[in-house]
């Protein structure tokens, strides 16, 4: 299981070539980097890992929830390379689409 995370953060990250992405526990740094090359068409050249323990909160009504346990991995690409699902494309706001189509 790979899936990206988008925050704040992490897109500020990949806007300098670091994509985040939340992991299956059992996988490696290597088994990752094979993953990130087998899906998308880039280079890997760094891979971090961070792990998560399990949380048990409690709600407002003192019942107690546990959020699983989860692995977080930074995957470092080769200087020019991106990966489309994080970049955006900026859109023409309705402000500025008046302001060309008036004359």
């Amino acid at each position: 299981m790979i899936k990206p995370l988008f925050t704040e953060k992490s897109l500020a990250h990949a806007a300098q070539g670091r994509f985040t992405f939340r992991v299956s526990r059992e996988l490696s740094k290597f088994q990752i980097r094979a993953l990130i090359e087998e899906i998308f068409p880039v280079k890997v050249t760094d891979v971090a890992t961070m792990n998560y323990k399990a949380e048990t909160r409690r709600t407002m009504r003192g019942a107690r929830v546990s959020a699983p346990s989860w692995k977080k991995a930074i995957v470092s690409l080769k200087e020019g390379q991106t990966i489309s699902v994080f970049t955006q494309e900026k859109k023409a706001s309705k402000k500025e689409v008046k302001k060309t189509t008036k004359k």
